[in-house]
């Protein structure tokens, strides 16, 4: 397409099925633009395919924006159907702002679809509370809040933006709920990363409450894939049978869907059942990078880490046929495994395998985490010092932290006071996760102390979180009877 002969030959060919191929290039798309402009092409389906190319080379260089922007500018008669088919494909950030642009314009009448692709790309962006909820007010004032979708979309966007409480006064007071409404709350629960437990235990209270409810609506696979995702956090092997047997005997065999399959392996490994994991995984017929990654982590989870480089092993014979290839949380999974079970070797090896043109995968912050976490365990102390200082980005608190740890368990108590007095002057604490972090910090210099018989420099540094008004989080334990679970501080 991008040579010459290509463009001499365009105008022979059917717009239509040109606008299916994907260009590879903005030098293309802006070619397919030239002849729209040359052949007085005007069909708003056709405008709103040259849309949709221009708008995906824009994640990866956010100025293309401007080119997918000022085409629809420059339109002879801009539509409804073109504005809302941009604000859909283009990046989140860029969809807000061309939204907040077209209310200022007032040219346009908004229909329900604009409220609902601006509502998504709040949810898609957070946090962007404050532009959702004026969203939020305009669906209200416009009269278009009535439709299930919208609402449906305000609980994702309320629930992405850590607002669990108003989605759920959202859901609450819907007239009409489809199963992809329920789907949204219950999805919305299990994303809630502060008081996960909670949350979940919510998720599947809700759950119970859609199986009794008299809209006649029924779980769908999504559905299932969200219920799976709150056993999972909740730990409880019972609920998670009691789930598998309701898809079992309403949807479908679990192999026959990756999504189904793939949150059975990683609900199974969670709660201690690596034996139905191990089943379900080898029964399915089709196995995504996920399901890869919930077997392995599964597996490193329960201290099987030759079996989990194993399954690396298997991953990438089986790429061939259905080109899967491992992804960074893959190698997050495969590095926890050697950690647990003490392949320092094999984890070394490990990292630099990623990076290589075999895997392509640069190590992230987890990844240094690791292998740090990796030669801490196994006494490697100065290695993993040194480890950190020659990383090619700053490291953060939390490689210092499984350090000091380590330092501790294998009594350097020298190492162990260097690092715990770099730690607390990390960062300054102005929240109060940081004081959490703060207050995790001092304990963890202290028990260095204490563990080494210096009482005195033990006792110092209580007496400087007494001073800084720092306080100890408390612990918390789980006892599980039959159908109920129980935490105590």
């Amino acid at each position: 397409m991008s040579s010459l002969l290509h463009m001499r030959s365009l105008s022979r060919l059917s717009f239509d099925a040109l606008l299916n191929f994907k260009p590879n290039s903005i030098n293309q798309v802006k070619q397919l633009h030239a002849h729209f402009i040359t052949n007085a092409i005007t069909s708003p389906s056709l405008l709103a395919k040259l849309i949709h190319h221009y708008c995906a080379f824009s994640s990866p260089s956010p100025h293309y924006y401007a080119y997918a922007y000022t085409f629809f500018l420059h339109l002879p008669s801009p539509n409804i159907f073109l504005l809302n088919t941009l604000i859909k494909c283009l990046p989140p950030r860029s969809s807000i702002l061309v939204f907040a642009d077209w209310v200022s314009r007032e040219s346009l009448v908004f229909d329900d679809f604009t409220y609902i692709f601006a509502l998504g790309a709040c949810a898609r962006s957070p946090p962007s509370l404050w532009e959702g909820k004026q969203i939020h007010t305009r669906t209200l004032k416009q009269g278009v809040w009535s439709n299930v979708l919208v609402q449906t979309t305000a609980i994702h966007f309320y629930a992405n933006n850590k607002e669990a409480g108003l989605a759920r006064l959202v859901f609450d007071e819907m007239p009409e709920r489809s199963s992809v409404t329920w789907s949204a709350m219950i999805a919305g629960y299990c994303s809630q990363k502060g008081r996960a437990v909670c949350y979940a235990r919510d998720a599947l209270v809700l759950f119970r409450a859609m199986l009794v409810d008299n809209c006649g609506v029924k779980p769908s696979s999504t559905t299932m894939v969200c219920v799976l995702s709150a056993a999972s956090q909740l730990g409880v092997l019972e609920t998670g049978v009691c789930v598998h047997g309701y898809i079992e005997k309403t949807l479908l065999a679990p192999e026959s869907d990756v999504f189904l399959g793939t949150g059975l392996v990683d609900m199974y490994s969670k709660c201690g059942c690596l034996g139905s994991a191990l089943c379900i995984f080898g029964r399915m017929r089709e196995r995504n990078v996920l399901t890869w990654t919930a077997m392995t982590t599964g597996l490193a989870r329960h201290g099987r880490g030759k079996e989990a480089l194993g399954l690396l092993d298997e991953m990438v014979a089986a790429a061939a046929a259905d080109g899967v290839k491992p992804n960074a949380v893959t190698f997050t999974g495969l590095f926890s495994a050697c950690c647990h079970a003490g392949l320092v070797k094999e984890g070394l090896q490990l990292f630099h395998t990623m990076q290589s043109s075999k895997f392509r995968v640069m190590p992230r912050m987890q990844h240094y985490g690791c292998i740090v976490d990796l030669l801490g365990r196994a006494g490697h102390l100065k290695e993993a010092y040194e480890f950190i200082k020659r990383m090619p980005v700053q490291p953060d608190s939390i490689l210092w932290r499984s350090l000091l740890s380590a330092c501790k368990v294998h009594g350097d108590v020298a190492m162990g006071e260097e690092v715990g007095k770099l730690l607390l002057q990390l960062q300054p604490q102005q929240s109060f996760a940081d004081f959490v972090a703060a207050s995790e910090d001092f304990i963890a210099l202290s028990n260095v102390y204490a563990s080494a018989e210096r009482w005195e420099d033990a006792e110092t540094v209580r007496e400087a979180m007494k001073m800084k008004g720092i306080e100890t989080k408390p612990g918390c334990s789980s006892v599980q009877t039959i159908g109920e679970s129980f935490s105590m501080n």
